[in-house]
């Protein structure tokens, strides 16, 4: 199978190298939705917080990420796929090194709330870059993959 293909002006891409960076940074996204949750006895222990006050690194996450997959489908009507896409790596990039170098609570919530919008954005708009990047008669494999 080539895997070299067409974009929609007409410039060759490789669709199976798109493909593997999508749902390898998709994946490192999404994961990060529950992978914290491990740590919370030490978060509350490092930021004196109570146990429903940590639960908002979890919480306010997947809130926001909720908030932000249907607004997706306005912002991919409006800008372009490659440019939104990058833009929400680069906003999930700027959370997770505020939430890094957080000197207390407020500010790595802050930072995992900024996280939830790069991937809020990236969620839906992979599986709307799999539909675009593939014919009618492959979407079903295509979509095979990314659940």
């Amino acid at each position: 199978m080539n895997s070299k293909h067409l974009d929609v002006n007409g410039k060759p891409f490789n669709r199976n190298l798109m493909v593997l960076v999508l749902l390898v940074g998709t994946f490192c996204t999404v994961l990060n939705g529950t992978i914290l949750t491990t740590a919370f006895p030490t978060l509350m222990s490092t930021f004196d917080v109570s146990t429903s006050s940590v639960q908002w690194l979890t919480t306010g996450f997947l809130m926001v990420n909720g908030i932000m997959i249907p607004v997706t489908a306005w912002l991919s009507t409006n800008y372009s796929t490659k440019i939104l896409y990058l833009t929400a790596m680069s906003i999930f990039l700027v959370g997770t090194v505020l939430a890094f170098i957080a000197p207390n609570f407020a500010t790595i919530l802050i930072g995992r709330l900024i996280q939830a919008i790069g991937v809020g954005i990236t969620m839906p708009l992979m599986q709307v870059i799999m539909l675009s990047i593939f014919p009618a008669n492959q979407r079903g494999t295509a979509m095979d993959w990314v659940d």
